[in-house]
């Protein structure tokens, strides 16, 4: 008889493991102002901000902001892993933990515009280069 309590204990132990598995939640918030701006991460191309994507481990990310009209944002942003997400820990909290933790990241950018060249200086940029042109003083490109 005592063995078959020990069964039963050890599958008591087994289902309650598993009906309370641990679960970590990562996502990455990626807004920008103005909102709109293409976002890639790790050279992937994830969509339109504002948004929010999952992702599965901490370290550094290369993240990519383009949006018509303002310059092109480059970044590689250090994600720390949370008190829950360090080991022995993590071990816990991905499987045991009784209830499901969330690390949302941040990430806030602001775009500064393009510089606008004005018309009046490209027109006289082309008038200078044609007068160039006119007189034979434009040298080829150095390749």
């Amino acid at each position: 008889m005592p063995r078959f309590k020990l069964v039963q204990s050890s599958i008591l132990l087994v289902t309650i493991s598993v009906c309370f598995a641990g679960c970590v939640q990562r996502r990455l918030i990626v807004r920008s102002q103005p909102e709109g701006a293409f976002v890639s991460i790790d050279n992937q191309p994830i969509g339109y901000t504002p948004l929010s994507a999952p992702y599965t481990y901490s370290g550094t990310r290369k993240i990519r902001l383009e949006k018509d009209g303002f310059k092109t944002v480059d970044v590689e942003q250090r994600i720390r892993p949370k008190w829950f997400d360090t080991f022995p820990i993590s071990f816990v909290t991905n499987n045991f933990w009784p209830r499901e933790l969330r690390d949302e990241r941040l990430l806030d950018f602001q775009l500064e515009p393009k510089d606008q060249a004005s018309e009046n200086l490209l027109l006289e940029r082309a008038n200078q280069l044609r007068g160039d042109v006119n007189r034979g003083t434009v040298t080829a490109p150095l390749h």
